[in-house]
C-alpha cells in the first residue's frame, strides 16, 4: 500500500533515533545494488532457492507469499520430483489458510493431484489431497485416498483418525439421503395428483423450494428426474406454481455449474425466456433472478485456470452463455413479451455483457452483442407506445434502454469500436428519418433522445444531422401531444449538454415559455417547465450567474412543487416536476422553500418508494443539492485578487449555502422521513440505479450522519444497512462517500447494534479501503478511528482486519506528521496488539516496530503516549521475550519509563507500573536495572498512595515491590535481604 512507510534495519548499539537509522542504511544499498540485482535474477530462476524462501515464508506465518513463491518455483521447476513436492507444499499452504473458502480448497485438490500425477508414492500428498477433498464435501474420493493412506501406513494415528471421520460422516449422509430421498418422491407425488387439493399442492411446491437450497436436496431433486416435473410446473400457468417451480431452479443452479448446463439444455431457453416473457410482473422477476444465478454459474466456472480431472469431462460453458445472449437479444423487440419481462432481459444485459473492471482485457461479449443486438435494442429506444406499432413498454424501459447504451459504448476499448458503435446509431436514425411518413421521423428522434440519455457523444452526433434539430424545434409546435411530448423531451435532454445549451437558450426558450403558458395540457407544461428549468440553472451553485431575472426560479419551483402534489397526474409527469427540481435546487432560496413544504417532500419520498424507476436519479440529485453533498472547490484566495483585478468572473457562493442553513435543512429532511426513503431506493433491483444514483445516494447518507447527534436515527431507520451495498456497487467516489458516512457511525455508534450478526464484518473491508493516500487525512483519520472501535470487540473482528491486510497501513499512519492521525493509528495498533498475530511482528529483530512504541512513550502528545504505553503494557505482557529487548532500543528508555511512573495523568501511571511489573516479572536482569534507577523510590511512593481512585496504580506498584523482595533485590524493614532498603 502506499501509505505504508518501510520500517528501518536496526543496528546494535545505535539509539541516535530515526534518522540515524536511515544515515546507516543508505550506503550498504547502493554499494551492493548491483550484485543484489544479478543475485536476485538467480534467485528467480533456481526453483531450489524460491522452494526455501517459501519454507521460510511459511514458517514465519506469511502463508500468501509462501504460495507465491511456490508457483513461481513450479514456472521454472524441470524436475518431476521436486514439481511434486512444490505442489505437495503449496497444496499444504492452501489447507493451512484459515479463511478456507470453496476455491482454496479447489485450488488445493487440483495441487495435490498434480503432484500424485507426478509421483503416485507420494503419501504426503495423497493424505492432504484427502483433507482437501473433506473440506470440499466431496466424502467418497476422500474416503479412497485415506483408505489408501492407511494401507500404507496402518500404524499412522492420522490416516486412521481421518478414516474414522470420514466413514462416520459418509454413513450420517447415506442416512440423510434416504430420509430426503423419501420426502423429495412425496413432493413429487403430490405435485403431479391433479386430483390432490390445491393447498396441499402448494404447500408440496413451497417446500420443495426449500428443500432445494440444500445441497443433499438439489442433488436428489435433480438425480429424480426433478427438472421435468418443474418443466410442468412452468407449464401450467397457475401463477403460483410457476414462481414456486423458478424459485426451486434458482436452488438447483446456484454455484453448479454442470447441472446449470444441464437444465439449460433441457428445459431450453425458448420456454424460459417466455416464462420471463409473460404478463405477470413476479414471474418475469423470478425468472430474471433465475437468468441471473445461471449465469453466475456458468461464468464461475469459465473463470477457473485449472480445471481439474472431474471438472475435465464438462463441455466448455460459452455455448451455453452465447445461447442465453442471443435469446435475450430476441425478447427485446419481439411483439409478444411483456413489457416487465423486456425490463428484465435489458436488466440482465446490463450487469452480464459489460466487463466488470476494465482492467479485464476482454470485452468480445460486448462486441457481439453491439453487431448482433445494437439495431434491436435501437428498435426499442425508438417505439412511441401511442403511435407506432412496436413491442410493449413500461414506464422504466426507454430509461433502462439509454443505461444499456451508455454500458455497452463505455465498455469499448479503440477510437476504432466507439466509430463504429456511433455509425450504427448515425445510420439507424438517418434511415428512419429518410423514410416515408411521420411515424418514422418519430421514431428517429425518440431514439436520439434516449441516446442522450445514455451515451451522449453519440446522441449529440445524431442530433446534429441534417434536419434532426429542426423538426424537434417544428414539432414543439405541433398540434398533437403525443409529437409535443416526444419533441419537449428530446429537446429537455439536448439542453442538458453544455454545447446545446446555448444554441437551446437562444432559439428554444421562446418555445419553452410559449408552450408554458399556452398548453391546455399539463404533461406538456410540466415538460416545458423542465426544460426552462434546465437552461435557467446553468449558473449552477453560483449566485451570481442567473439565466432568468430575480424571482423567477423560485415562481418555477413554486409550480413544479405544486405539481408533484398532484396526484390527478400521471406518475410519470410527477417525475418530470422532480426532475425540474433537481435543476432548480442548486438555488438555496429554492433549497429552502423545498424543505420547508412538507407535503411537497412527502410526495417526493412516496416517488421514491414507488414502482417508477426512472425518478431515482433526479430525487437522488435533488437531496444532493438540498444537503450540500456535491463537491465544491473552493478557489484561492490570491487567485481570486488577481481574477478580480482582472475582471475576470469570480464564482459568489449564497449566503443560505452556509453551514448552519445547511445543517438545518439536513435536520428538515431528516424528521421528514429521507432515511427510509434512501433505503427503498437502494434496495431497488433496475438498471435506472446506476452507480451515479448510487453516488448520489452515498453523499446523502454522507452528509446526513455529519453531526453526531443525527446519527442514531439515520441506524435505527436502516441506513447502516443500506450502506453496505453502496461501499461494493457505486463509483470510485461513490464508494469512498459510503465508507467514510460508515466510518463515522462506527465511531460514535455501538458497531455490534448498528450493524448486528454478520453485517459488522463486511464493514472493515471498506474502512481499510480509506487508508490510502488518495483519501484525505480526515477520511484516514476516521477510518483508524473506526477500526480501533472494531478492534476492540473481539478477536474474530481482529482477524477480520488482519485479512483485509490494514496492520501494514495503520503501521504506516503511525508515522504521520499530522498529530491526530498518528495518535488514532497508535491507538488502532492498541487494539489490535490484543492479536498473538500482531504480536509477533513485534518479535521481528529487523524493525523499529518496537523503539517506536518506547519513543511514542515518551512524546508530549498525551494521547499518542497513553495509546503507545497501552500497546507497550500488552505486548510486554503477552510475550515476556519482548521485555529484554527494550533496553537496546533507546539509551532513554528509562527515562521514559520514569516519566511514565510520574505522570499527572493516573492512566499513564497506571501503564507506567504495569510495564515496569511486566519487565520485572520477565528478567531479573531488568529487575536488578530498574532497581538501580530512581524506579525503586517512585514505586515506593505510588505503592504508599491511599487514594482509592488510584487502588489499581498502588496494588500494581506493590507487586513490583514484592517481586523485588522476592528476588532479593531489597529487603522490608522486617526483614533482611542483599539489596537496599524499602519501607
Amino acid at each position: 500500500d502506499g501509505a505504508q512507510r518501510p520500517f528501518m534495519v536496526k543496528r546494535p548499539g545505535d539509539g541516535a533515533g530515526l534518522n540515524g537509522l536511515r544515515h546507516h542504511c543508505a550506503p550498504s544499498v547502493w554499494e551492493n545494488t548491483e550484485y543484489s540485482r544479478k543475485t536476485a535474477e538467480k534467485s528467480l530462476m533456481d526453483p531450489s532457492a524460491l522452494r526455501e524462501e517459501g519454507n521460510n515464508l511459511f514458517k514465519s506465518g506469511d502463508v500468501e507469499g509462501a504460495i507465491s513463491c511456490y508457483t513461481k518455483a513450479l514456472k521454472v521447476s524441470t524436475c518431476d520430483s521436486e514439481s511434486a513436492v512444490l505442489y505437495r507444499n503449496r497444496s499444504a499452504c492452501y489447507l493451512k489458510l484459515e479463511d478456507y473458502s470453496q476455491s482454496k480448497a479447489e485450488q488445493s485438490h487440483m495441487s495435490f493431484s498434480l503432484a500424485l500425477d507426478t509421483d503416485q508414492g507420494d503419501i504426503k500428498a495423497r493424505f492432504r489431497r484427502a483433507q482437501a477433498l473433506h473440506k470440499l464435501g466431496r466424502l467418497d474420493q476422500a474416503f479412497l485416498d485415506a483408505q489408501k493412506c492407511a494401507q500404507l501406513e496402518p500404524k499412522n494415528k492420522a490416516f486412521q483418525e481421518l478414516l474414522r471421520q470420514l466413514s462416520a460422516q459418509i454413513q450420517q449422509k447415506v442416512r440423510y439421503l434416504s430420509s430426503t430421498d423419501s420426502r423429495v418422491q412425496q413432493m413429487f407425488k403430490l405435485l403431479l395428483d391433479n386430483s390432490a387439493q390445491a393447498s396441499d399442492r402448494q404447500k408440496a411446491a413451497q417446500n420443495l423450494v426449500v428443500l432445494s437450497r440444500e445441497d443433499a436436496g438439489a442433488e436428489q431433486i435433480f438425480r429424480n428426474d426433478g427438472v421435468k416435473l418443474l418443466q410442468r410446473l412452468l407449464e401450467s400457468q397457475q401463477e403460483d406454481f410457476v414462481l414456486s417451480a423458478l424459485r426451486t431452479l434458482v436452488g438447483l443452479c446456484t454455484g453448479h455449474q454442470s447441472r446449470t448446463m444441464a437444465i439449460v439444455n433441457e428445459l431450453g431457453m425458448d420456454r424460459l425466456c417466455g416464462v420471463m416473457g409473460s404478463g405477470a410482473s413476479s414471474v418475469s422477476l423470478s425468472a430474471c433472478h433465475l437468468f441471473q444465478v445461471m449465469f453466475e454459474a456458468l461464468t464461475e466456472g469459465m473463470k477457473k485456470d485449472v480445471r481439474g480431472k472431474d471438472e475435465a469431462i464438462l463441455p466448455e460453458p460459452s455455448r451455453e452463455l452465447r445461447s442465453m445472449l442471443r435469446h435475450l437479444i430476441d425478447m427485446l423487440a419481439a411483439p409478444n413479451v411483456s413489457g416487465p419481462g423486456r425490463d428484465s432481459a435489458i436488466n440482465l444485459l446490463v450487469k452480464q455483457v459489460p466487463r466488470k473492471s476494465q482492467k479485464h482485457p476482454d470485452n468480445s461479449l460486448t462486441l457481439w452483442v453491439i453487431d448482433n443486438g445494437l439495431k434491436k435494442i435501437l428498435e426499442v429506444a425508438g417505439t412511441v407506445p401511442e403511435i407506432t406499432d412496436g413491442p410493449p413498454l413500461t414506464d422504466n424501459t426507454l430509461l433502462s434502454c439509454s443505461v444499456l447504451l451508455n454500458k455497452l459504448y463505455d465498455d469499448l476499448k479503440s477510437d476504432k469500436e466507439r466509430e463504429n458503435f456511433s455509425t450504427l446509431c448515425e445510420e439507424y436514425v438517418q434511415h428512419h428519418f429518410r423514410g416515408p411518413g411521420l411515424e418514422s421521423k418519430l421514431r428517429s428522434i425518440q431514439t436520439v433522445s434516449v441516446l442522450l440519455q445514455g451515451p451522449s457523444d453519440v446522441g449529440n452526433r445524431t442530433l446534429e444531422m441534417s434536419g434532426i434539430m429542426d423538426a424537434v424545434i417544428s414539432l414543439c409546435a405541433s398540434d398533437n401531444i403525443t409529437h409535443q411530448q416526444v419533441a419537449v423531451e428530446t429537446l429537455i435532454h439536448a439542453a442538458g449538454k453544455a454545447k446545446r445549451a446555448s444554441f437551446i437558450t437562444a432559439n428554444g426558450v421562446a418555445l419553452l415559455k410559449d408552450l408554458y403558458k399556452k398548453s391546455e395540457n399539463e404533461q406538456i407544461r410540466v415538460r416545458a417547465l423542465v426544460g426552462l428549468c434546465k437552461l435557467g440553472s446553468a449558473g449552477g451553485t453560483d449566485f451570481s450567474m442567473k439565466q432568468f431575472a430575480e424571482g423567477s426560479t423560485l415562481k418555477l419551483a413554486k409550480q413544479c412543487r405544486k405539481w408533484l402534489c398532484n396526484d390527478s397526474l400521471p406518475p410519470n409527469s410527477r417525475r418530470w416536476a422532480i426532475e425540474g427540481l433537481a435543476y432548480l435546487t442548486f438555488d438555496a432560496d429554492v433549497k429552502e422553500d423545498f424543505v420547508d413544504d412538507k407535503n411537497a417532500l412527502q410526495a417526493m419520498f412516496q416517488l421514491a418508494k414507488s414502482e417508477d424507476k426512472t425518478v431515482l436519479f433526479a430525487i437522488g440529485s435533488t437531496l444532493v443539492n438540498c444537503t450540500n453533498s456535491y463537491d465544491v472547490e473552493k478557489p484561492d484566495p490570491q487567485l481570486v485578487e488577481l481574477a478580480k483585478y482582472a475582471k475576470q468572473h469570480v464564482p459568489e457562493e449564497h449566503p443560505k449555502d452556509a453551514q448552519s442553513f445547511v445543517e438545518k435543512r439536513v435536520v428538515k429532511l431528516l424528521e421528514a422521513g429521507v432515511v427510509s426513503a434512501l433505503v427503498c431506493m437502494v434496495k431497488q433491483e433496475s438498471p435506472a440505479l446506476t452507480e451515479t444514483c448510487r453516488e448520489c445516494i452515498a453523499r446523502v447518507f454522507l452528509a446526513l450522519v455529519e453531526r453526531q447527534e443525527d446519527r442514531g436515527m439515520v441506524v435505527a431507520q436502516g441506513g447502516g444497512k443500506a450502506l453496505l451495498p453502496l461501499v461494493s456497487e457505486s463509483t470510485d467516489v461513490g464508494k469512498i462517500k459510503a465508507a467514510q458516512a460508515l466510518a463515522k457511525i462506527t465511531i460514535t455508534s455501538n458497531p455490534e447494534i448498528a450493524f448486528p450478526g454478520e453485517r459488522v464484518y463486511e464493514v472493515v473491508r471498506p474502512l481499510a479501503s480509506l487508508l490510502a493516500l488518495d483519501c484525505s487525512l480526515l477520511q484516514n483519520f476516521e477510518a483508524l478511528m473506526a477500526l480501533t472501535n472494531l478492534a476492540g470487540i473481539s478477536d474474530r473482528l481482529r482477524q477480520k482486519i488482519i485479512k483485509e491486510k490494514a496492520v501494514p497501513k495503520v503501521e504506516g499512519y503511525m508515522f504521520e506528521e499530522h498529530d491526530l492521525v498518528r495518535a488514532a493509528a497508535t491507538e488502532c495498533m492498541c487494539n489490535l496488539i490484543l492479536s498473538p498475530e500482531v504480536q509477533k511482528l513485534y518479535l521481528v529483530t529487523d524493525s523499529d516496530r518496537l523503539k517506536l512504541l518506547v519513543l511514542y512513550s515518551g512524546e508530549d502528545d498525551e494521547r499518542l503516549r497513553k495509546a503507545a504505553a497501552g500497546t507497550l503494557a500488552v505486548l510486554t505482557g503477552e510475550m515476556p521475550e519482548v521485555c529484554a529487548r527494550i533496553p537496546s532500543t533507546t539509551s532513554h528508555w528509562l527515562e521514559i519509563l520514569q516519566a511514565l511512573l510520574l505522570s499527572e495523568s493516573q492512566d499513564l501511571r497506571h501503564r507506567g507500573v504495569v510495564i515496569t511489573l511486566n519487565l520485572m516479572q520477565a528478567e531479573r536482569s531488568l529487575a536488578e536495572k530498574l532497581m538501580e534507577s530512581e524506579a525503586l523510590e517512585i514505586l515506593s511512593v505510588l505503592a504508599k498512595a491511599a487514594d482509592a481512585s488510584q487502588a489499581s496504580v498502588t496494588r500494581a506498584a506493590q507487586c513490583c515491590l514484592d517481586l523485588c523482595l522476592e528476588y532479593g533485590l531489597i529487603r522490608s524493614n522486617d526483614g533482611e535481604a542483599n539489596g537496599k532498603s524499602a519501607p
